[in-house]
């Protein structure tokens, strides 16, 4: 497995100090819209990132973690008009990353974005995202209406159908994030089919495929159990049938419905113990912060970023692993 990350460079010396850090693998997006994103046009990407000796191993597919009223392709996700369309982009942008050498693609499936309450006050002050259930406007209408949570599945299948085979000729991993947070059943007009153990059991299962798998998000795990001394467990089902793509090493303080995202050592949900099951189940891919607190100072990302780079590169020296 490899240090990764998807902290978005602002400029070239972010990935100086990338290969700096320790990070050799990234999770990363060309400039200009998706639609440019051509086969030349990830051919230079890659070989740019590589001149900082840094590996491009996944891109982000235009389906991202946003609400649908703000989706690069709406119509996939709400059946419209131009569904067969967009998809067809979606795929030659699969085939084309295939050609590029990058191996990997991350996308959501998401009607309703990240849904959080205030942020709240972490360590020496940082601020940290939260989500309250009882916090939350339980009332609120959705962006999507009111959908069934098998027509939700149906929309996604209808996607996989035709994203599945592509990638498996073109030899690209597909990593969905899970649905975070967990929300009650018809919040904001949906139900989150990822936002359980059990809905992730069932797309996982959906293809037996080795291109079919999870953007395993440990955070988004936690929040979507009562209990998360049950995480690393969990991980271990998907890791041993070969369904985790990427790993967002991520911690929270609380579990279902109430929690407070962290930086890693500091949550509820033993994270050591989560890279334990990756090594033992001969896990291969990148294990990245996904977010992290917001401190104060100049470049409050980056270092916070940072933080998190050194903590997970020093669990990997437990098996002489060279996070690279």
């Amino acid at each position: 497995m490899h240090l990764g990350t998807q902290f978005p460079a602002r400029d070239d010396s972010d990935y100086q100090v990338m290969k700096q850090l320790g990070v050799d693998h990234i999770c990363a997006d060309p400039e200009g819209d998706w639609r440019e994103w051509d086969l030349d046009h990830l051919v230079r990407f890659r070989k740019k990132v590589e001149s900082f000796g840094l590996t491009l191993d996944m891109v982000q597919l235009p389906l991202a973690s946003v609400s649908v009223d703000r989706a690069q392709c709406r119509d996939v996700l709400m059946a419209g008009p131009q569904r067969d369309a967009e998809i067809d982009r979606i795929c030659q942008l699969i085939t084309d990353c295939g050609a590029a050498g990058i191996p990997a693609v991350k996308y959501n499936f998401n009607f309703i974005g990240i849904p959080r309450t205030p942020m709240e006050q972490g360590r020496g002050g940082s601020k940290n995202e939260a989500f309250r259930w009882d916090l939350a406007d339980q009332d609120a209408e959705g962006p999507a209406g009111i959908l069934a949570e098998e027509e939700i599945w149906d929309r996604l299948r209808y996607l996989l159908d035709r994203l599945v085979p592509v990638a498996e000729r073109a030899g690209v991993r597909l990593a969905c994030h899970p649905h975070d947070p967990a929300t009650p059943p018809g919040y904001k007009g949906v139900t989150r089919i990822l936002g359980t153990v059990e809905g992730l059991k069932r797309f996982a299962q959906m293809y037996d495929s080795p291109v079919h798998g999870l953007n395993f998000c440990i955070g988004t795990l936690g929040e979507m159990v009562e209990d998360v001394s049950e995480v690393p467990e969990i991980t271990r089902w998907f890791t041993t049938r070969g369904k985790v793509m990427n790993v967002h090493f991520r911690n929270i303080s609380g579990a279902r419905y109430s929690f407070m995202e962290t930086f890693p050592e500091e949550g509820d949900i033993d994270m050591p113990a989560v890279l334990d099951v990756l090594h033992e189940t001969g896990y291969q891919y990148m294990v990245m912060p996904d977010h992290a607190p917001t401190l104060s100072g100049e470049n409050q990302r980056g270092v916070a970023f940072a933080f998190c780079y050194g903590y997970i590169a020093a669990l990997m020296q437990k098996y002489r692993v060279n996070p690279a």
